[in-house]
């Protein structure tokens, strides 16, 4: 039989991927193998269908309980012996290991899947020692390396366990390598000499797209609706992060669970096997812990929080479209997620200090660059991309304005070479900019020419020209000095010869944030027409009810209102700030000029983006709720929760300002003099906003406190606006 009637026996296949049918034909003559195959291309195929061809059993080498398990499931469905496939860890009982080694001492097993850590334990060793092993297959291989996107030391020991155990041949498989990582895993493994297949890290049917971070869990719903019933997967920095998006998420009517490292094991596997079942559309899980989940039809990977380092954002996107259709990659970036995951290096040693920040300015360069991603990514992994336009990036769809950069990056090119190609980009900036600092006194080149020569330009600037001389190899980077310039023999031949080079403006990501802040800060309508009327609306109302206009509904909530286009009470009540209690007093005249306003115009709304959310600090709020609804004392109330009296005032003018009311009568009159409540609720009656400082001074100091006037405040718009 040829291998191709094996591949169709066993798997079901009529035809191999790319390199696979040549790499298996490697291992089958006992050769070593170094494979490197993006995400989605057929790696497992490799290491899989030689072992069932081949005497003994393959101990394949997995960083992840979680993929072990899917693949093991995999092999299985193909096979009529329970027992073909086993993985080895610490998920499994005593008595599940034992059943484990029986089938392997049985010759029934074809692949034991074992995690590093156990490859390591001695009873593991002489357990291996006994049974015929085929070969080595050690996936993830980039582990192996520092410089790698997911360094476990435990992978740095293999080649000794593989000594230990007894020698066979050995199949590295990786993803994601720089060709500094696939040095590195060939030196450490001892298979300098392995028959290398490397396939293209193109990947045609995924779109990248990088967007600022502002109104992320916002964009992300609605990115989700509007992709309704498609699976997902979302990626966060923490697992707080992780669990709060999974539950909005499943609060705005998506079907989305978590996954993380927290998570007891059964939960894990749990969510895991209903988003391989499609009870689930949506995964959240953390970038640190990874996914283990072989889903060929994931049509969007979208990253909250950007990864700390490129391998693992190719990695995490690469597991979008791996059955060949579409897959949507969108990656939301804000510098302070860089400088958050720059704290979390502090305490490290100084080498894993200096090979992490070098990782995560790759990253930064990727993300705030206007040139081609596909060519940026292409070009990190060593591989060339001739192409001017992809035609499925955020860039090349939408490409930004140039200019001639001629003699900018010439500019480049010579202080690179003046200051001896000793220097990261960010020192070759200061430099240009004539901006001193210890290192660059130190070395004295704040004396050469070159000092100050671009300080018509400012730093980002020149970190612009410098990251577009990389991509276009006119510079390059000497990874053992941690990411110093040097100049390219085509860098060289520019300076002799200067052409036109168009540069592109870069994306300005610094007004980014993360999440708006409660209570949202400064706002502005989004129509200001309907803004507007509804103003008048509101005006007249007031005027009707002898009320002050804020306590209808205060300025953010119109102003939301012209956002979401609320047409309905209970879409209202979602409005913050309005709540359902305020929405059935007042609602009902403002959903009415929405919806006259949205059919006139033709409006499409947007209904998606109005986000049901946990709620900031949910649990304070249910605590001083029912603390009142319970008499006690603000001073007992303030006290259980270790809070100043002024800072709880403040925890219940947010509650009031959000929609919920407070009844404090009993507090009230227990302590303020009727006159003095009196007074104070017939100012705020007649005032026209419910400023304090305003009250303040036109009440007196000295004949009211503040704490009084913010307490009959409360209650006036409680009685008034519930």
């Amino acid at each position: 039989m040829e291998l191709k009637d094996y591949l169709k026996q066993y798997f079901g296949f009529d035809t191999f991927k790319g390199n696979q049918e040549a790499i298996i034909k490697n291992i089958l003559e006992g050769r070593d193998t170094f494979v490197l195959m993006p995400t989605g291309g057929g790696k497992s195929l490799c290491y899989q269908l030689p072992a069932m061809l081949q005497d003994g059993t393959a101990i394949v080498i997995s960083p992840l309980i979680a993929l072990m398990k899917n693949q093991v499931d995999a092999i299985r469905g193909f096979s009529e012996e329970e027992g073909v496939a086993h993985f080895l860890n610490s998920s499994l009982s005593k008595t599940e290991i034992q059943n484990v080694k029986e089938d392997v001492l049985a010759h029934k097993t074809k692949l034991l899947y074992v995690a590093p850590e156990s490859l390591a334990k001695d009873e593991n060793i002489q357990f291996l020692k006994q049974i015929k092993i085929s070969f080595y297959a050690i996936d993830e291989a980039h582990c192996i390396s520092e410089w790698g996107h997911d360094f476990r030391p435990e992978y740095r020991s293999i080649r000794s366990r593989v000594d230990e155990i007894g020698r066979a041949p050995i199949i590295a498989l990786t993803a994601t390598a720089t060709p500094k990582v696939q040095s590195d895993i060939q030196k450490t493994l001892g298979m300098v000499n392995a028959d290398v297949f490397k396939s293209s890290f193109n990947r045609p049917n995924l779109i990248y797209e990088v967007r600022p971070k502002r109104d992320v869990t916002r964009e992300i719903i609605k990115y989700i609706k509007n992709n309704s019933g498609k699976s997902g997967i979302i990626y966060c920095l923490s697992r707080k992060k992780v669990e709060e998006l999974a539950e909005t998420l499943v609060v705005n009517g998506i079907k989305a669970a978590p996954y993380h490292a927290g998570l007891e094991s059964s939960v894990r596997s749990a969510n895991q096997d209903k988003f391989l079942m499609e009870e689930v559309d949506v995964i959240v899980a953390t970038i640190a812990f990874g996914m283990g989940i072989d889903k060929p039809d994931v049509r969007f990977v979208i990253h909250h929080d950007m990864p700390k380092s490129l391998e693992g954002y190719y990695q995490e996107t690469g597991r979008a479209g791996r059955d060949g259709g579409e897959g949507h990659c969108i990656a939301f970036y804000s510098y302070k997620d860089i400088q958050m995951l720059e704290k979390f290096m502090q305490g490290k040693p100084v080498a894993e200090q200096e090979i992490g920040r070098h990782l995560l300015l790759e990253t930064v360069a990727y993300a705030e660059s206007a040139v081609c991603r596909r060519r940026q990514l292409l070009h990190y992994f060593g591989e060339e991309y001739t192409e001017t336009n992809c035609g499925a990036c955020d860039n090349c769809l939408h490409p930004r304005e140039t200019f001639e950069g001629k003699d900018s990056i010439v500019k480049v090119l010579k202080t690179v070479i003046a200051v001896k190609e000793f220097f990261k980009p960010d020192l070759v900036a200061s430099v240009l900019c004539g901006v001193a600092d210890s290192t660059i006194k130190a070395y004295k080149y704040n004396e050469i020419p070159e000092f100050g020569s671009g300080k018509d330009h400012d730093d980002k600037y020149w970190q612009t020209i410098i990251r577009q001389a990389v991509v276009a190899n006119l510079l390059g980077k000497n990874i053992e000095n941690y990411g110093s310039l040097t100049v390219t023999e085509a860098g060289y031949e520019f300076i002799k010869n200067p052409h036109s080079f168009m540069i592109a403006k870069e994306r300005d990501f610094e007004e980014a944030d993360n999440e708006p802040s409660e209570g949202g800060g400064a706002m502005v309508a989004a129509d200001e027409t309907l803004y507007s009327m509804l103003c008048d609306l509101r005006k007249d109302i007031a005027k009707k009810r002898g009320l002050p206009p804020y306590i209808i509904f205060q300025d953010p909530a119109l102003q939301d209102m012209t956002i979401h286009y609320p047409m309905n009470l209970q879409e209202l009540g979602n409005i913050p700030g309005v709540g359902q209690a305020k929405a059935m007093k007042f609602g009902k005249p403002f959903c009415e000029l929405i919806t006259k306003y949205v059919k006139e115009n033709e409006i499409e709304r947007p209904v998606d983006l109005v986000v049901k959310t946990m709620g900031n600090n949910s649990g304070m709020k249910l605590y001083i709720v029912q603390s009142i609804d319970r008499k006690l004392g603000l001073d007992v109330i303030a006290d259980g929760k270790g809070l100043e009296m002024d800072e709880l005032l403040t925890e219940m003018e947010k509650i009031v300002n959000s929609g919920t009311k407070l009844n404090i009568d009993y507090y009230i009159d227990e302590n303020i003099d009727e006159d003095a409540r009196d007074d104070i609720y017939e100012y705020f009656r007649e005032a026209e906003t419910d400023s304090l400082e305003e009250a303040v001074k036109e009440l007196g100091e000295d004949d009211y406190t503040e704490e009084e006037i913010r307490l009959v405040r409360i209650k006036f718009i409680c009685d008034e606006a519930f």
